[in-house]
């Protein structure tokens, strides 16, 4: 059978558009998505090669589904096919989270938008608790996995040691665990292959190889633009200004993202909500319900959050004024720095083979997660359930039941609970106004 042509950049960017608008799910449904369409239905790419792609992903700082896109538009049509799909993946929920963010602190004091915003705290407790049981299911195979797993929670709820040591400990277990017990840190095959049938793959010409020149280019030009925005900021609105500060953290949150959004956030929520006081912890739990909403991967919270830091802390701006500036220095370094890994590691993707020393290090890095996402759980539901009266919330412990059960039981979808719990919180608010 003859191969069918290779897609031209006009019709791999009507792809990416359409991506954007419907990249729900999280990263697993994102990543079922382009399987589907880009190795099943047009056969841009291999099975194998997309495999490779992905297990590379998973072993990057960043939201893997993201920079899946991204590999796969500067595979078919170098940076500017990168670049189109990266970006295209996010601005869609940009937009959309921005609109909200706005609707959640200026509508704060009417009475129908509190409710939605009260009715996603029970819905985000149940999300967070079955993310655990999810990717625990998958993660803990081994005793030393389910130890590791237990070490991770003792030592960020108990110890408060910071995320990031965490991380490393788990990576640095992994490898040395790998090569002394590798039954104990198996090497994950990543996604299993699916039946793509007997037709040809579209033939796409030799990647570029990677070489010296071209990574220093590549790191040049990426950090360039990664710290400029963020050195303006100090400059204009100074050192100590929140926009500056938000961009030095978030810089930080981007180097330590690997495992997802729900294992940064236990970082985000220690350091924005305990260390730098920016916003509070239902705000953040509201964040994280409206990320939820919007397609695009679910690390989008992080504008929220800096959205609502900066509007909290506008200094002599006006707080929409410095709100979308925050907003937007968020977003930037948390997804440039996605674009320069992916532009240096991309032309080894084809020579990556099975590699059990850094499938290892993924495995116990992934146990680690699963305790921090257990903590990130436990956080939110104690805050939520006593809010500061020093009572119990009834109503956001009854309805956060009821969803995990909806979810787990009834295989609910994300948004229709999200949508059954804010409607919920809207007839509550009203019926005690």
């Amino acid at each position: 059978m003859t191969p069918p042509p290779a897609p031209t950049f006009g019709e791999a960017l009507r792809f990416w558009i359409k991506l954007g608008w419907i990249s729900f799910g999280g990263p697993a449904g994102q990543i079922a998505i382009m399987h589907k369409e880009i190795v099943e239905r047009k056969r841009w790419l291999t099975e194998e090669h997309f495999l490779h792609a992905l297990n590379l992903c998973m072993l990057l700082p960043g939201p893997e589904a993201q920079q899946l896109a991204t590999y796969l538009g500067w595979r078919l049509h170098g940076a500017r096919g990168g670049i189109a799909a990266g970006a295209l993946f996010v601005i869609p929920s940009v937009f959309i989270l921005f609109g909200l963010s706005w609707l959640y602190m200026a509508g704060g004091n009417i009475t129908w938008v509190q409710g939605i915003f009260y009715g996603l705290i029970p819905a985000v407790i149940a999300i967070v608790v079955s993310a655990v049981k999810r990717i625990g299911s998958k993660a803990l195979k081994t005793p030393a996995l389910w130890t590791l797993s237990l070490l991770a929670f003792v030592a960020i709820f108990f110890l408060k040691i910071n995320f990031v040591v965490i991380i490393l400990s788990a990576a640095l277990i992994g490898y040395v665990g790998g090569k002394r017990f590798p039954k104990q840190f198996p090497a994950g095959k990543g996604h299993g292959k699916a039946n793509v049938g007997d037709a040809p793959f579209v033939v796409l010409p030799p990647a570029p190889r990677g070489s010296w020149p071209r990574t220093l280019v590549v790191s040049a030009l990426c950090l360039t633009l990664w710290w400029l925005p963020v050195l303006a900021c100090g400059l204009l609105w100074g050192w100590k200004g929140i926009h500056f500060q938000e961009g030095l953290f978030f810089s930080k949150a981007a180097l330590v993202t690997i495992g997802g959004a729900y294992a940064v956030l236990p970082y985000v929520a220690q350091m924005a909500v305990e260390h730098h006081g920016w916003l509070g912890q239902r705000q953040m739990m509201a964040g994280l319900g409206l990320a939820e909403t919007t397609p695009g991967p679910l690390i989008m919270v992080l504008q929220f959050v800096g959205f609502v830091a900066a509007w909290q802390n506008p200094g002599e701006m006006a707080p929409l004024h410095a709100a979308a500036i925050g907003a937007a220095i968020t977003t930037w370094v948390t997804f440039l720095p996605c674009f320069l890994f992916i532009f240096l590691c991309a032309p080894h993707v084809e020579g990556l083979r099975e590699r059990p020393a850094l499938a290892s290090t993924l495995t116990a890095i992934t146990a680690a997660v699963v305790g921090v996402i257990l903590n990130l759980a436990i956080w939110f539901a104690w805050h939520a359930l006593h809010p500061g009266s020093g009572r119990i919330d009834w109503f956001v412990a009854v309805v956060a039941i009821g969803a995990w059960i909806a979810m787990e039981r009834f295989k609910v979808g994300v948004i229709q609970t999200l949508a059954c719990c804010a409607a919920l919180g809207i007839a509550w608010n009203l019926i005690h106004a």
